[in-house]
């Protein structure tokens, strides 16, 4: 390799890893921004003008997050499968989880939903304040993390609920939780399976962050089967777990760094 493909070559890591901090950073800042708005919103306003508040301020700076990302040429986004899910009776949206950045995927097309999510990221300073405002659902107790999403899908909201539990810990998907079955009985909503494809295994569980991904990282987002409400949970969950296999049979997708589950449906 010449001195001249050398140093394009330093200079191009050099600017993958400007862009990958520059994101990720950006991310953080925003969410600390949006803390300091919501906690004087969370006292304010009441609890329904405070959920709406807070959704929609949430999925529209999801959506600017996303497009600064396509701008600086870090990601491609193929999102618009999920602007059919608009307006519809309430459901949940249940995606495979291949990376850290899913729930920000499905959060930025649809501005009313409701979101399952680890009580550590609820605590966390730079994020909490936001999640509280919206009302969003913490994980830390099963049965109340269930009478909760129940109430707000009963109430004509969309709940995002990732099937696995945790980002994938294995292709085509990790084994399903008996959550996803549990709430859609309860609330009897139907479950819309979503496809989350990606070229990269960036932000999959493992992940060292200071590993430059190649890129531009790709994302596209499309539709499968709408399950009617169960009858039979523990079928209902065999159901859709064979349901995501067949589907990606004979998809390449890049493998994730690390195994763990939880069965709590949270959000990462």
């Amino acid at each position: 390799m010449t001195q001249d493909a050398v140093a394009v070559s330093l200079l191009r890591s050099a600017w993958d890893m400007t862009r990958v901090f520059f994101g990720l950073g950006l991310l953080g800042v925003m969410g600390l921004l949006w803390s300091l708005l919501a906690v004087p919103l969370y006292y304010l306003l009441p609890r329904r003008a405070g959920l709406v508040v807070g959704r929609w301020l949430i999925h529209t700076a999801f959506r600017v997050y996303l497009r600064t990302l396509s701008l600086i040429g870090a990601c491609r986004f193929d999102l618009s499968a999920l602007d059919a899910l608009r307006d519809q009776p309430p459901m949940i949206v249940a995606p495979n989880h291949p990376s850290l950045i899913d729930a920000v995927l499905v959060i930025s097309r649809l501005p009313g939903l409701a979101c399952i999510m680890k009580s550590s990221i609820v605590d966390n300073p730079s994020l909490g304040a936001g999640a509280r405002l919206a009302r969003y659902i913490r994980n830390d107790a099963l049965r109340s993390m269930i009478h909760l999403a129940v109430a707000d899908l009963r109430a004509g909201h969309h709940l995002l609920l990732f099937p696995e539990g945790t980002r994938s810990t294995a292709r085509p998907i990790g084994p399903i939780r008996g959550s996803v079955a549990l709430i859609a009985k309860q609330a009897q909503v139907p479950v819309q399976t979503v496809f989350i494809e990606t070229d990269s295994p960036f932000l999959a569980k493992g992940w060292p962050l200071l590993r430059r991904p190649q890129l531009p990282i790709t994302y596209r987002v499309r539709l499968g089967k709408r399950f009617d409400p169960p009858t039979d949970a523990q079928a209902f969950v065999t159901e859709i777990d064979t349901y995501f296999r067949e589907a990606w049979a004979g998809a390449t997708l890049p493998e994730p760094l690390a195994a763990s589950s939880r069965d709590d449906g949270s959000t990462v």
